[in-house]
């Protein structure tokens, strides 16, 4: 399984750690919030000096209820974000946390090629697939109902699993024929979901994998993880890691993550026991 990032190809053999860089002043983990220049800079090198692949960058809070966040300010907060980033790890693998396609024609136009991170997989942003079929980058789609603002409102399904499934064969059916050749999944965990479905979804991880498209988890230090060990976002690490794990042995080619040295240890244990077939 690969994906063509910048003319070469990106191997899932091996399980992908991706590093969250919010440039935002209210996401859900407090410790994720960076916003000066010199807390940004700092972030990004920590991150690429304990081994993040991919570093995803966002300007828009998508936790539930989160406050809306206008296009020009979403912009601002991208760009000042990505000039440090490209300015301090020039090398680096970047994904960009946005629904809008004109965040994203902007970014690639200033940036180069990026991997597009899409919430609503363009339901919020008719132009999206468009726009990332004619620039040609990688589209990592996700699960969800609504909005950021709505999207707890609409956890009613009449079978979550299939229900979930048919919403992602229509995406990448419609997806092809518009030209888009890299497309990348995440279920979508915390959105549009309860805590139980959370689980449902997680414990028939496999059932993605029917798609051959790399498989993204993003579960770090979510809701799902502190109603069942009553902790708080900051103490919710060893959760974190426990359903990594899971995720991994179940199919996930991508984890996104808080707590990058923490990812690319699980991963490494990981790999060690595949080549055991354990």
């Amino acid at each position: 399984m690969t994906t063509n990032f910048k003319g070469e190809l990106m191997d899932f053999g091996t399980p992908k750690v991706m590093g969250i860089l919010n440039i935002t002043p209210d996401s859900f983990f407090s410790g994720s919030r960076k916003q000066t220049e010199k807390e940004i800079a700092a972030r990004v090198i920590q991150m690429a000096e304990e081994g993040a692949d991919i570093v995803d960058v966002g300007g828009y809070s998508s936790r539930p209820s989160a406050a809306f966040v206008n296009e020009e300010e979403e912009m601002n907060r991208l760009k000042y974000g990505l000039e440090i980033l490209f300015r301090e790890t020039p090398a680096a693998i970047v994904s960009i946390d946005t629904f809008r396609s004109n965040v994203v024609r902007e970014c690639l136009e200033c940036f180069g090629e990026l991997i597009v991170n899409d919430i609503s997989a363009g339901e919020l942003d008719e132009k999206m697939p468009d726009t990332v079929a004619e620039y040609q980058v990688p589209y990592l789609i996700m699960h969800m109902c609504g909005t950021p603002q709505t999207m707890m409102q609409y956890t009613e399904y009449d079978r979550l699993l299939p229900e979930i499934l048919h919403y992602f064969a229509g995406k990448i059916n419609t997806l092809h024929q518009k030209g888009v050749n890299d497309i990348w999944i995440d279920p979508g965990f915390g959105f549009s979901k309860t805590t139980a479905q959370n689980y449902e979804v997680l414990a028939n991880l496999q059932q993605f994998t029917i798609f051959e498209l790399p498989l993204l988890v993003g579960i770090s230090r979510k809701t799902m993880i502190r109603d069942v060990i009553n902790v708080p976002p900051e103490e919710a690490l060893s959760g974190t890691i426990a359903l990594n794990m899971f995720a991994l042995m179940n199919g996930a080619n991508i984890i996104r993550v808080h707590d990058v040295k923490e990812a690319v240890q699980t991963v490494k244990i990981f790999n060690k026991l595949k080549q055991n077939d354990v």
